[in-house]
């Protein structure tokens, strides 16, 4: 069952409260998982349980999104206000500098908590911060339009889409190369999930000047990109490996923008690998 943790993150004004929900399994050294915008930890968890059987397993609801709560008044999202505020939660959890693995935005959350030494490894799949400036644009322009769509059906409509294949290719094609994968429960659980996202349009907002342009020499990376990445084309991980050059680059065949469903045994071993590098 998801739990919740509320604990200090500071400010100009002093320390504020912050509230993140979370699922733990497992045991081991400790890894965090960051999903993307608009999604929940739940996307992770075609690949939870094997990475569990090595790692002391956190996947975390971003503030904003999920079972998560909006950041306090006056917060920002941007990577400024967000990596601390993960800086905090796994000081509250006592997780001490875990592998971190993201996706997406919780990739591009993943690579800033390596820079800051805030994480002992990371693995990034399809990160944000890596587009030329039409890509960012085309995917940001799809993101609204799927969450938009999402808004619009009624949910009694998202639950009959998601009892077929080609209802659930409709809810999240876009995301998954293998659509009909995912179980219907799962489909309607991250729809309805991205139409409560609170932090989504100022998540956004915070990206559009996002470039990652610096290295991360200190801390082993893992960049992976799916083959058949709708949202971010995968000519962004070439894009990576310049920018990290010590970074492993590899290709995940057959996978979208979020590939745990696509290929979770693949998934699961890139992440596993990457962990071990230390």
């Amino acid at each position: 069952m998801t739990a919740q943790i509320t604990f200090p993150v500071e400010s100009p004004g002093g320390p504020r409260p912050v509230t993140v929900a979370y699922e733990r399994r497992g045991r081991g050294e400790p890894l965090l998982l960051l999903h993307g915008i608009g999604h929940h930890w739940q996307a992770w968890e075609p690949v939870f349980d094997v990475l569990a059987t090595e790692r002391d397993v956190v996947a975390v609801d971003l503030p904003g999104f999920g079972a998560s709560p909006a950041l306090p008044e006056g917060y920002g999202y941007d990577l400024p206000t967000v990596v601390p505020v993960l800086g905090a939660f796994c000081a509250a959890l006592g997780l001490d500098r875990p592998h971190v693995a993201g996706s997406s935005l919780g990739g591009l959350l993943a690579l800033e908590l390596g820079r800051e030494k805030l994480a002992r490894s990371v693995t990034a799949l399809s990160p944000a911060g890596f587009w030329s400036e039409a890509e960012r644009r085309y995917a940001f322009t799809t993101l609204r339009a799927m969450r938009a769509a999402a808004l619009a059906m009624p949910v009694p409509l998202i639950e009959r889409l998601s009892r077929g294949a080609a209802g659930r290719a409709v809810l999240t094609s876009t995301i998954y190369a293998r659509p009909g994968r995912r179980s219907p429960e799962a489909a309607v659980a991250e729809t309805l999930a991205l139409r409560a996202s609170t932090g989504f349009h100022q998540t956004l907002a915070a990206g559009r000047t996002v470039l990652f342009s610096d290295d991360i020499p200190a801390v082993p990376v893992t960049v992976a990109w799916g083959t058949r990445d709708r949202l971010l084309p995968r000519r962004q991980g070439v894009r990576a490996k310049r920018t990290l050059p010590g970074a492993r680059l590899v290709r995940l065949p057959g996978c979208g923008h979020v590939p745990m469903n696509d290929d979770p045994a693949l998934v699961a071993r890139v992440i596993l690998d990457g962990s071990r590098a230390v």
